[in-house]
């Protein structure tokens, strides 16, 4: 088996060269900032799942507005990259919002959290360890 197959390498070529055109050559307003964190290409290269994520912005109405804008310059965007990319058929472009990004941060507040509550209660544990005449219970006998 092949270590990278084609649709890898044309996939990995769509998502470098998408970025740019979207962020240089869309000029609609409504559009934001927008990352494109992946693309999947389908076997027969007639497809191309673009996912998108948003730069602060990931209120739902504006991630469907971004996605709209999105969908209406695929076929600018698919022109731009045929003339940047030597393919027979440039797959045509299908845009989906990646909440993997956010799902990722939110996962990591929460792991922060939890530990930094981890944190305040061993603590909370080592102050009342306090004995009658006064010593603390930490390691202080080890070394």
């Amino acid at each position: 088996m092949r270590e990278f197959k084609r649709t890898d390498r044309v996939a990995d070529q769509l998502q470098k060269e998408l970025a740019v055109l979207i962020q240089r050559e869309v000029k609609d307003p409504r559009l934001g900032m927008v990352t494109v964190s992946g693309v999947e290409v389908s076997r027969d290269l007639g497809y191309a799942d673009v996912h998108v994520t948003l730069l602060g912005e990931d209120t739902p109405e504006r991630i469907k507005e971004n996605l709209k804008v999105l969908k209406q310059a695929a076929g600018f965007l698919r022109g731009q990259v045929a003339k940047r990319i030597k393919l027979r058929h440039v797959p045509e472009l299908r845009f989906h919002y990646d909440e993997s990004v956010v799902r990722g941060q939110r996962l990591s507040s929460l792991i922060q959290e939890a530990v930094a509550s981890d944190r305040s209660r061993s603590v909370d544990e080592r102050g009342d360890e306090k004995s009658d005449d006064g010593e603390t219970g930490n390691d202080s006998g080890r070394d």
